[in-house]
């Protein structure tokens, strides 16, 4: 139920937004609006406000289908305009209100991404301290010389100056642009004691574009802060007939020494050679007081994969920093991140386009569904930064140059201003046909990959 109404929250302000930014800029050109709908089909509710603008007579209707909405204006192309009206229509408008018309909903889904990025970060979020977990098995930081622990405190890509960094998540952002951006990235580290420890260089131009997946931070090998390798519960099974108790830190499992809970997960699931389950002599600390004893995991067998299991649930929570910025630094990151967070979604949408990266990057309403349910379940904040990414998303997507989009229509009338002409029907039909079938491709896409990702 919470995923429902989290996704229909979601549709309904960003749609609203959207269409309120062409509404809002049309009476603003004195355009006469003749509907704002929220959704299409069937009219759920309708009605028309008593206080309007002067001229406005504007219905609002809540449709029956959700996924989208739309601002009907008076213009001589849909229908028939009294002479009186007809410096009123959209077709009659000079180019410059047109466009600015037209590009007013993606602008303002922009605009509503930075205010919620910027509430966030007035708000102040909890987020995992800056400290690496261990890195993936031969990936770039494994390479590096980064073993896990390391407290970073500053980063920047090669070549720009160094800035503070005040949770993992700073981290990560910085790792994602990079590997998307193929750049490489400093990283300034401290030991847990304060002590320096220097800086460390991730060659992120290193990777092929075509890394650009949902598995690109495993290739990085930065994918969790550091949490302390302790068990946290012990179940009936392998774990407590050892002895094991709930609250043992683990230290080392044979020779393999434990730097963190993901590091301890990963290696109790490589406890399995020829098929049978490895018995291992795990040393671990209880109370202060080191402890050894002998651990015989259990193999299951789930979805065709077969795993050594301990029966314990391992890993404890990564320590936690409250990050809050002022007004006006809150506001300035917001716009950042709107700017950071549009640049590389189309720069994706872009390698997707030539074949550098894989189309099953494309993610459609069922997986936005997904998201908005458990971001909502982890709380306002997580569920604010859910619908500042989304509404980023859904503005670059109406700016792309394909007809039927905003981008399209700002796409028709740059060739009128460079032209002196505007696109004939014919060539409009044509367009617009083109743009329903990529449009009806890439919707396709999206869908199967949703449904490969939940239920496959």
């Amino acid at each position: 139920m919470l995923t429902v109404v989290a996704f229909i929250v979601a549709l309904g302000l960003l749609i609203a937004v959207h269409e309120y930014g062409h509404y809002r800029v049309a009476v603003a050109c004195r355009v006469k609006v003749l509907r704002f709908s929220i959704g299409f089909g069937t009219a759920l509710y309708r009605w028309k406000p008593r206080k309007q603008r002067p001229g406005q007579d504007t219905e609002f209707v809540i449709g029956a289908f959700p996924l989208g909405g739309y601002v009907k204006m008076l213009d001589e192309r849909e229908g028939d305009v009294a002479p009186a009206e007809r410096h009123r229509a959209f077709n009659t408008q000079p180019l410059k209100y047109r466009a600015a018309i037209v590009a007013a909903g993606p602008i303002a889904n922009l605009l509503l991404a930075i205010l919620l990025y910027a509430a966030v970060n007035w708000m102040g979020v909890e987020e995992p301290q800056p400290v690496l977990g261990s890195p993936v098995a031969g990936s770039i930081a494994a390479q590096a010389g980064l073993h896990g622990g390391e407290r970073v405190q500053a980063a920047a890509f090669e070549g720009d100056a160094l800035q503070p960094v005040r949770s993992f998540e700073d981290v990560r952002w910085l790792l994602t642009r990079g590997a998307l951006d193929s750049r490489d990235v400093r990283l300034e580290l401290a030991r847990d004691n304060g002590a320096g420890g220097g800086e460390v260089l991730l060659p992120l131009s290193h990777l092929d574009a075509r890394d650009a997946d949902a598995q690109m931070l495993r290739k990085v090998g930065i994918v969790s802060p550091w949490s302390p390798p302790v068990l946290a519960e012990v179940r009936p099974g392998a774990a407590q007939r050892a002895g094991l108790q709930a609250g043992d830190v683990v230290r080392r499992i044979g020779t393999q020494a434990i730097v963190d809970g993901p590091q301890l997960f990963e290696t109790i699931r490589a406890q399995i050679q020829d098929g049978k389950a490895v018995t291992a002599v795990w040393e671990v600390e209880r109370n202060g007081r080191p402890l050894t004893v002998t651990v015989t995991p259990e193999l299951v067998t789930e979805k065709g994969a077969t795993f050594p299991r301990v029966n314990a649930a391992v890993g404890g929570p990564a320590a936690k920093v409250t990050v809050r910025y002022g007004f006006v630094e809150g506001l300035a990151k917001g716009a950042a991140r709107t700017w950071e967070t549009s640049a590389l979604t189309l720069r994706m949408m872009g390698r997707m386009v030539i074949g550098q990266a894989s189309l099953k990057n494309l993610s459609g309403p069922l997986t936005i569904a997904d998201y908005a349910g458990k971001s909502a379940s982890m709380g306002l904040t997580q569920y604010l930064l859910f619908l500042a990414l989304i509404s980023v998303s859904l503005g670059v997507l109406n700016l792309l140059p394909l007809p039927v989009l905003d981008g399209g229509h700002l796409m028709y009338y740059l060739w009128e201003a460079v032209t002196g002409r505007s696109i004939s029907d014919a060539w409009m039909e044509r367009l617009q046909r083109g743009g329903v079938a990529v449009l009806l491709v890439m919707m396709s896409i999206a869908l199967f990959n949703d449904v490969a990702r939940l239920f496959g």
